[in-house]
């Protein structure tokens, strides 16, 4: 069964960088469509963004447009989202998840926090 387990996580000021990384077992992520969500305290969870595995088209949310990355890591079976100029509004946990005919596969998530 897929699992997908979340890594580069940390704290940052605002205007640093990190490199989230989704990695899987137990299928091969090119296979599928990743997205990343983000859940900051007291909202809803969100996409930020999404890469497609038919065609390897990327969509990333106008909150994050030209700061964020998403981006495929095959020899490493994982997908990456880079986030650049990272924000205080910025601060959450950050997911990756996919799906396919059994379901939705969640990673555990990673907090992201942004401060000075």
């Amino acid at each position: 069964q897929l699992q997908l387990v979340v890594s580069g996580g940390g704290e940052v000021q605002p205007g640093g960088s990190l490199r989230l990384s989704c990695a899987a077992s137990g299928g091969t992520l090119d296979n599928y469509a990743i997205a990343w969500f983000r859940q900051a305290p007291g909202k809803d969870r969100e996409e930020v963004a999404c890469i497609k595995s038919s065609d390897g088209s990327t969509y990333v949310d106008d909150s994050v447009k030209g700061r964020f990355t998403i981006s495929r890591r095959t020899p490493e079976n994982t997908v990456n989202l880079q986030m650049n100029n990272l924000i205080p509004e910025d601060t959450a946990v950050y997911y990756c998840k996919t799906w396919d005919w059994n379901g939705e596969y969640w990673g555990q998530g990673t907090q992201v926090t942004v401060s000075s």
